[in-house]
């Protein structure tokens, strides 16, 4: 009787900790789900492939499911509901666009148990998730529903221009009506695979008003942190290759575009952190929370990686066992992460309760950083966050050149013997006028003149040829003479060696008294 008696007390302590919303029971909803969809699925294969049209997004299919069973519906231990399906031929769209076939639609949501989730936020929604990692069940308000169907023909056309986005991808819109209230489904992607253990996981919208987690937040086995907590935590931020990094902005900013254009905001970038090099004790490899083998995710476009990507074949296979669909990164501390991440909540349109809220808290805080704000300015203050704050590009190592010993190869001949050979030698001096009468003038180190005429120094003459030396040693003897003045012959080295120039340079003063018409005199020997 003892044994009896425990294990009747069990049993009801265990319903009596079982959630409820609006005054279903958490079983009876999920058996509602798994027959509803099964149920609507399989009516709808029925119907031929073709075109959506605009009618299409506005269709609400509905069936009745009592408990004894109808001649179309079998019978359940359930409560009699009724189950409405949105848009059916749209979703189907979606769902064939991400590769998702009917039959493996209807296994994972209907063949094995869906797995209840906590919650973090402060919607109280419900959260079920699908034994294979694909996909997510999220109770939804009316507002929010009526939102998603006045959204779905923008939504259509943003995922036939670009199916790779971090945007929440829909699945379906369900209604399920039972005890006189309406409980309202959408199914979508699983951001965060359970299969990979998350060391970190955060919620940010890019603001800092009460974006920190709750001390009950804290204290669960697996917390969800906010803003705050990301730069306590991650103070340097999430490193990336200049590829990934790229992409990833690329994506962010064509989203919060998107979600502009619809005027929605509030919304948030949910962010998973897999290290690398945190090892469960025991696992000799890397199985999820469950001691499950990571098995990856089948959907198109359904992984971090897939949605930042750019253009690539639909059918390549980016998912490996080694990253389980996760973008690569790393910290200041060159530890190895793997980042898993979606954008969450966009059903939050800035109509006037949203408009009034921002108000009043303006009011009250700072009005920039509330996380209510207008759809521009809150887009343009959460690309800013993720892209100064959580997401960095790695600099590249630059090695600096080696200091090589500046020494010029030794001259044929020295400046004094190059001054008396062309005092001596009439011929070979007419010949160099000739060829390099118009030289340019340039400016020494001291600022003097080295080259070309002292009066008219920042004129180059017409006549100016250009001749391409290809030596390793260039000697550069330069005579500068006026007329009835005495002035400065310089005698110059240049040194063409690895690239660069070397130039010792020699001065000496010389009286000159010839009556020369030229202005300089240019001698390059090799």
């Amino acid at each position: 009787m003892s044994i009896a008696t425990e294990t009747s007390m069990e049993r009801s302590h265990s319903m009596s900790r079982e959630k409820t919303y609006k005054k279903t029971t958490s079983s009876a909803l999920k058996g509602a789900i798994q027959l509803g969809i099964g149920y609507t699925v399989g009516n709808l294969t029925s119907k031929p492939d073709r075109d959506v049209l605009m009618q299409d997004f506005y269709v609400v299919e509905s069936v009745f499911l009592p408990s004894e069973g109808s001649n179309l519906t079998p019978a359940h231990h359930y409560p009699d509901f009724r189950f409405k399906t949105y848009a059916p031929l749209a979703f189907r769209y979606f769902r064939d666009l991400f590769g998702i076939k009917p039959d493996d639609y209807l296994y994972s949501l209907v063949n094995e148990p869906l797995i209840e989730l906590a919650n973090p936020g402060a919607s109280g929604s419900l959260f079920y998730l699908t034994s294979d990692d694909e996909f997510i069940i999220k109770t939804v308000q009316h507002k929010e529903a009526k939102f998603l169907q006045r959204l779905l023909p923008g939504y259509y056309m943003n995922l036939n221009q670009n199916p790779r986005t971090l945007l929440p991808k829909f699945y379906g819109l369900y209604c399920i009506q039972t005890g006189g209230f309406n409980i309202r489904l959408v199914v979508m992607n699983n951001v965060l695979p359970r299969s990979v253990k998350m060391h970190y996981k955060y919620d940010l919208k890019g603001s800092t008003y009460k974006r920190r987690a709750s001390r009950k937040e804290r204290e669960k086995g697996r917390p969800t942190y906010k803003d705050l907590d990301f730069q306590d935590m991650h103070e340097e931020g999430l490193y990336f290759d200049t590829e990934t990094y790229n992409n990833l902005m690329k994506t962010l900013q064509r989203d919060c575009r998107v979600l502009e254009s619809f005027k929605i905001m509030d919304y948030s970038l949910l962010l998973g952190v897999h290290v690398l090099d945190h090892r469960e004790v025991g696992d000799p490899g890397q199985t999820g929370g469950d001691n499950r083998r990571n098995i990856g995710q089948r959907v198109l476009y359904s992984t971090a990686m897939e949605s930042i990507q750019g253009d690539g074949k639909a059918a390549e296979a980016v998912t490996t066992d080694d990253t389980m669909g996760g973008i690569p990164a790393k910290t200041y501390k060159d530890e190895k992460l793997l980042i898993f991440l979606g954008i969450i909540d966009i059903l939050q349109s800035y109509r006037f309760i949203k408009k009034l809220e921002h108000s009043w808290k303006a009011l009250v805080y700072d009005g920039d950083s509330v996380s209510v704000h207008r759809p521009g300015f809150y887009a343009s203050r959460f690309l800013k966050f993720m892209s100064t704050r959580v997401f960095r590009k790695n600099q590249p190592i630059r090695f600096s050149p080696s200091k090589r010993t500046r020494t010029s190869i030794p001259a044929l001949k020295s400046s004094s013997q190059e001054i008396l050979s062309s005092q001596a030698d009439e011929r070979h001096e007419e010949e160099r006028r000739d060829r390099l009468g118009g030289a340019w003038s340039l400016a020494s180190l001291d600022g003097q003149a080295v080259f070309g005429s002292f009066l008219h120094p920042d004129l180059v003459p017409a006549n100016t040829s250009f001749h391409v030396l290809s030596t390793s040693s260039i000697y550069v003897n330069v005579e500068n003479q006026t007329e009835d003045r005495d002035d400065v012959a310089s005698s110059s080295t240049f040194t063409l060696e690895d690239s660069a120039i070397c130039l010792t340079s020699e001065q000496s003063t010389v009286d000159v008294d010839i009556d020369r018409d030229d202005g300089s005199v240019l001698d390059v020997y090799l």
